[in-house]
């Protein structure tokens, strides 16, 4: 893998993590298509320090619009981080109870992975195909129902949602967690819009849980890289990490990008298009695996 490769990886990851498409399955084709393996510990750190840097972006984009929303009050403060924890408790109670079943029901093996299904394009294509359809119901509902003169957006409460909204997001987002091509943020914000929450305040709570859900990834990734039988001591680590970090700057400035565009197209009520371009991407990803990657 090149300076290149990680470039390359860190702006496709960038651009990609915060728009509802599934970074990861833009990563893992990109990967597959330059003939590496993304299923290697190394590969898989490398994507998590990509997220890491959207979460710095996601971090710096969001600052003024959580301080002026979460941060206002005690009272609103509170609210938001009892929000925050029941959707991260309920995400790591599905997430990692899937992870756990898959490792020993499907994988069967006792030191199974979840991340050795992570380069299997038959299974991202459908994954695609499921948010790209939840992506589409929720942005034609939007959209009828603003053309209709009906708002389900109203807001709840003081933080855009309540304890049951913010529960059903977490819920989904750990079912994004096991599954490439499941896109966490186009999963949350569409669930978020069905349940009511105004779409701005879905978008900004999606992001909020990404920034808890990315330090345990992290962990996960390099409790899995010092266990991996080729990286052992300290400077096979330190030579997997620096291209992770280089590639993390790319992905934050990539994301922040990312984000300005999102923001435009949820206001504007587009949401539905990036419903279609899901759609449109499984079946490139079926015909790739049908071709042999």
């Amino acid at each position: 893998m090149t300076i290149l490769h990680v470039i390359l990886l860190a702006i496709i990851q960038g651009m990609a993590e915060l728009l509802p498409v599934s970074s990861s399955a833009h990563v893992v084709v990109a990967e597959k298509l330059m003939g590496m393996d993304p299923t290697s510990p190394a590969m898989t750190l490398l994507l998590v320090m990509l997220h890491t840097g959207t979460m710095f972006a996601v971090i710096a984009y969001f600052w003024k619009q959580w301080r002026a929303t979460y941060f206002r009050d005690a009272r609103t403060f509170k609210t938001i981080v009892g929000q925050l924890f029941v959707a991260s408790f309920v995400t790591a109670i599905i997430g990692y109870g899937l992870i756990e079943g898959i490792e020993k029901l499907v994988l069967h093996g006792k030191h199974a992975q979840v991340e050795e299904l992570f380069g299997r394009l038959d299974l991202i294509a459908p994954a695609l195909a499921a948010v790209g359809i939840l992506i589409l119901i929720a942005g034609l509902r939007h959209s009828r129902d603003n053309a209709s003169g009906r708002r389900d957006d109203r807001v709840p409460g003081s933080t855009g949602l309540d304890m049951t909204q913010a529960g059903w997001i977490g819920g989904i987002q750990g079912l994004c967690l096991p599954f490439r091509g499941f896109s966490r943020s186009g999963a949350t914000i569409s669930t978020g819009m069905l349940l009511g929450v105004a779409k701005a305040r879905a978008e900004e709570f999606s992001f909020a849980l990404a920034v808890i859900l990315t330090p345990p990834a992290i962990a996960r990734e390099v409790w899995r890289l010092l266990k991996a039988e080729h990286l052992a001591g300290a400077a096979p680590i330190a030579n997997a990490m620096m291209p992770s970090l280089l590639g993390m700057v790319f992905a934050f400035l990539a994301g922040l990008l990312a984000l300005k565009w999102l923001s435009q197209w949820l206001e504007s009520g587009r949401w539905y298009w990036f419903g279609i371009y899901c759609l449109v991407a499984a079946v490139a990803v079926g015909y790739l695996h049908h071709m042999g990657y």
